[in-house]
């Protein structure tokens, strides 16, 4: 990993960029091919993996129970040999980190296997919420508790395998309960329904989660997102090729909005199963020009912006760099449906409305969301990051326009992105 410095004050383009570049590979395509890939039988090899903290973690934890996982960094691949719900190991200790993902997919994954295995991570990971994909793991046979009480890491889980039969897990706090389960399921020993309560929030990350099953062979019935029949099957070891970020991506798109001028993403298109590269509509809307094919997708800013009224639950991921885009915009722009944000590496919500004020603007802060009210300049600000890398990163694109933006604690993009402040740059040349 690179080094970073204590805080890294962002200068101002010198021109508008004319760029091109190719983000690292998405952290939810290869955390979830990991775990697929750690299920099947034979070996996997992922091709375009990340390489960053979160996907560290994740492979460290496939280790942990037993399975051999090679890391090229060089070359983007890992190789897993998977065994089916036949873990090696019968008891062990993940360490999670602040990895969100990481902590729900590995507790029903798990849970298909024989043994005693207890799942903790850094202080903010004992805030995060997991009882819900506990209850329902519970409901199919499993005995999986929170060790403190608390509906939070850490978690233990005494496995013997899942049984089937009918669970329901609450769609509302995070997509990650359900496409934890989802992928664990076709490992259990008989059938079955999972219903989500409520509504289910990032919705294309569930469509991500069937997408990846499907690849690996297990293709599962799906009625409009609310209710799923997994039949026992194994999954099949392939070659699986991992999509450039699109989260990641938005960065760079959000960088052509802001300072004008073209950027141009490669490898990211039309075809791409991933919900964020619906951030490049948005912009759309707010003035700037797309480009979009197969292989690219090109974002050219320049012409005035202007504040929308947005729902971004189905794309929340991006939130945080929307709202740096907002504050160039003409007008308000109000982001709606996006409760769930508050239980992310911080609460998204209350940290945006506190650096955003920093900067000038004018926040109203609602449960679900807030409204951004461009100032009629930027002031100069140091912004706190929360150990949260899409706050680092979405504030960057600011100081790519505005004088004076001071990012602290820089090294926090290394959960997703530990090569962005270089890539960042690529933006001067």
């Amino acid at each position: 990993m690179p080094e970073y410095p204590a805080e890294l004050t962002v200068s101002p383009l010198p021109h508008p960029p004319e760029t091109r570049i190719r983000v690292p590979g998405s952290k939810s395509l290869t955390n979830r091919a990991l775990v697929v890939a750690g299920l099947a039988r034979g070996r996997s090899t992922l091709t375009g993996a990340l390489d960053s903290d979160d996907t560290r973690v994740m492979a460290e934890g496939l280790r942990a129970i037993g399975l051999a996982v090679e890391h090229d960094r060089e070359a983007a691949t890992v190789v897993v040999e998977g065994c089916g719900r036949h873990f090696p190991a019968r008891e062990a200790e993940l360490f999670v980190g602040n990895s969100g993902t990481t902590l729900r997919f590995l507790t029903a994954m798990v849970s298909v296997g024989r043994g005693t295995f207890r799942l903790d991570g850094v202080p903010r990971m004992r805030e995060r919420p997991v009882a819900d994909l506990l209850l329902a793991l519970n409901r199919l046979g499993a005995d999986a508790r929170s060790e403190l009480g608390t509906g939070c890491p850490p978690v233990v889980v005494q496995a013997d395998g899942l049984d089937g039969g009918f669970a329901e897990v609450r769609g509302d706090v995070s997509s990650q309960f359900l496409s934890g389960l989802l992928m664990a399921l076709p490992c259990a020993k008989g059938p079955t329904t999972v219903e989500v309560q409520g509504t289910l929030v990032s919705k294309p990350y569930i469509a991500m989660t069937l997408d990846v099953m499907a690849a690996f062979g297990r293709r599962i019935s799906n009625r409009d997102f609310k209710r799923f029949n997994v039949e026992p099957a194994p999954y099949t070891a392939r070659t699986y090729a991992i999509e450039p970020d699109a989260s990641a991506a938005s960065y760079f798109f959000a960088a052509a909005a802001i300072a004008g001028g073209s950027v141009t993403v490669e490898g990211l298109g039309t075809g791409s199963i991933q919900g964020d590269v619906g951030f490049v509509d948005l912009l759309e809307h707010m003035g700037c020009a797309v480009d979009r094919s197969k292989s690219s997708i090109t974002v050219t800013g320049g012409a005035p912006l202007v504040g929308i009224d947005v729902d971004m639950n189905a794309i929340s991921d991006t939130v945080m760099t929307l709202a740096a885009v907002a504050l160039f915009a003409h007008g308000p722009t109000r982001i709606r449906n996006v409760a769930h944000i508050r239980h992310k590496e911080t609460d998204r919500i209350a940290a945006l409305a506190a650096e955003l004020r920093k900067l000038g603007a004018g926040v109203d802060e609602h449960p679900d969301g807030l409204v951004i009210f461009p100032p009629d300049s930027i002031a100069p600000a140091r912004i706190a990051t929360y150990d949260d890398h899409r706050m680092a990163m979405s504030f960057a694109t600011v100081g790519l326009k505005a004088e004076g933006v001071t990012i602290e604690d820089p090294g926090c993009v290394a959960k997703t992105y530990p090569g962005f402040w270089e890539d960042l740059g690529k933006l001067r040349r």
